[in-house]
């Protein structure tokens, strides 16, 4: 039996192998990854390599055992997930897997933004293979933010059409440290459960801009502007329209509250407090 994590070599896929690799031996982790070498340095660390490729079912076939202990990294294109989280589910079915960790989004079925879409269908998917599973529906990540920090100092502004909604964020590490707890943690607590994860306080874009003004001792301020108008401004800066229209289309959804959401079960699977704001926006300063 091995704790098995898909889409290893991504932003969250690294995170859960690091969380992993702190308390249990390298030797029972393996990543599921598309390019060899890309993963050099984790079977450096002792980890297996499973190479297969979500587009490509028959690529699956040997990436779980019976008795593994699997969790399923949503792929990252949109449009294309249900197919691909179907390859892994059906492959995860025929191999007998114990368990199937499936990172989802915050809300599950009541999550009435396009993003959600194909995360409730793979949920269906999940329960009707019948295969043990664990949800872990996760809110949005800090870094969703920070990543964006360029031009947000560039033109001392944030810009959105989220009016004055919240957004209960963690960072991805903390979501990562959740993942890790469900593979490791006794089955028992963990099957046929779904946890709603979010960070521990609730946010508004203003703030955001405040605390980046703090930080930086720049002027920033938070520019709320139509959803039409925020769509023009992400295409004329050259965001294809269909991720464009994705991330208006999330901006909706803070609006009216579909982010803001405390429950307290991400600081419970990871034993403290979800990292704040704050700190994610100096981490993501420093590195600049």
């Amino acid at each position: 039996m091995s704790l098995v994590v898909t889409g290893a070599t991504g932003q969250l896929g690294r995170l859960v192998i690091d969380a992993l690799l702190a308390t249990v031996p390298a030797e029972s982790v393996a990543a599921v990854v598309r390019d060899k070498e890309k993963a050099a340095d984790l079977a450096e660390r002792g980890v297996e390599l499973r190479i297969a490729d979500y587009d490509h079912p028959e690529t699956l076939a040997g990436a779980f055992e019976a008795g593994d202990r699997v969790l399923l990294v949503s792929g990252s294109e949109v449009g294309r997930r249900v197919a691909q989280h179907t390859a892994v589910i059906d492959a995860a079915k025929a191999a007998g897997v114990a368990q199937l960790a499936y990172t989802g989004v915050l809300g599950g079925d009541e999550a009435d933004f396009d993003l959600a879409a194909e995360h409730k269908v793979t949920e269906r998917l999940i329960l009707d293979s019948g295969l043990p599973y664990t949800f872990l529906r996760n809110g949005w990540y800090t870094e969703n933010y920070t990543a964006n920090l360029a031009p947000v100092l560039a033109h001392g502004a944030v810009v959105a059409n989220a009016g004055e909604g919240r957004i209960a964020s963690a960072s991805r590490a903390d979501y990562a440290g959740a993942a890790a707890a469900v593979l490791t943690g006794p089955a028992e607590e963990h099957l046929n459960t779904v946890y709603e994860l979010s960070g521990d306080t609730a946010w508004s874009l203003a703030e955001y801009a405040a605390e980046v003004a703090a930080q930086t001792g720049r002027e920033i301020t938070y520019s709320n502007v139509p959803a039409e108008a925020h769509l023009a401004i992400l295409t004329g800066a050259g965001v294809p329209a269909p991720f464009a229209e994705i991330l208006v289309d999330v901006d909706r959804a803070v609006e009216h509250g579909a982010l803001a959401r405390r429950t307290g079960d991400l600081a419970r699977l990871i034993g403290r407090p979800t990292t704040p704001l704050a700190v994610t926006i100096k981490e993501a300063l420093d590195r600049r």
